[in-house]
């Protein structure tokens, strides 16, 4: 019979994997996700992770929630861009993902934030460097919420190993 915490920890590993998946898929809230998954998997009677963990996974999971939507900005900025071309970056992105996968991931910020400048008069040179700036951005970005996910992964497992 399937007891309430099985269904539980079923539950924690989805939210953990979507997590996961959701450092490169911008609809899904990737580190509010995996801390979902981390406080589920700390409820059931298959694991116990220490309180500390949790208030610092929550702390991070908050501060990069908020970085990420703040990076792709300072990389346009340090690429001397426009808020065309965050937009045109991150338009590409969501793009990118759902009509070219896996390529577009890298491929649709670029040609999204080169775009929307060389359309706002911007030329070639300063196109691409506001471009790549973005694209640094929203790298730096995934790569984080992918580590802190990770991250709750690796506790979430290790909680339930060694309880």
């Amino acid at each position: 019979m399937v007891t309430f915490d099985v269904v539980l920890l079923i539950l924690a590993f989805v939210l953990l994997l979507a997590g996961l998946a959701g450092a490169f898929i911008p609809i899904l809230p990737g580190p509010p996700l995996s801390m979902a998954g981390l406080l589920l998997v700390h409820i059931t009677r298959f694991a116990t992770i220490d309180t500390g963990i949790l208030y610092t996974m929550a702390t991070l999971t908050l501060v990069i929630t908020v970085v990420d939507y703040l990076l792709p900005v300072w990389g346009t900025k340090w690429g001397k861009g426009t808020k065309h071309g965050i937009m045109g970056a991150t338009l590409g992105l969501i793009i990118g993902i759902f009509f070219f996968p896996p390529v577009g991931v890298v491929v649709g910020p670029l040609a999204g934030a080169w775009l929307a400048e060389k359309v706002n008069g911007a030329d070639n040179p300063q196109a691409f460097r506001s471009a790549l700036g973005s694209f640094l951005g929203l790298l730096l970005g995934a790569l984080l919420k992918f580590a802190v996910s990770v991250a709750m992964i690796w506790y979430a497992l290790s909680g339930i190993i060694l309880t």
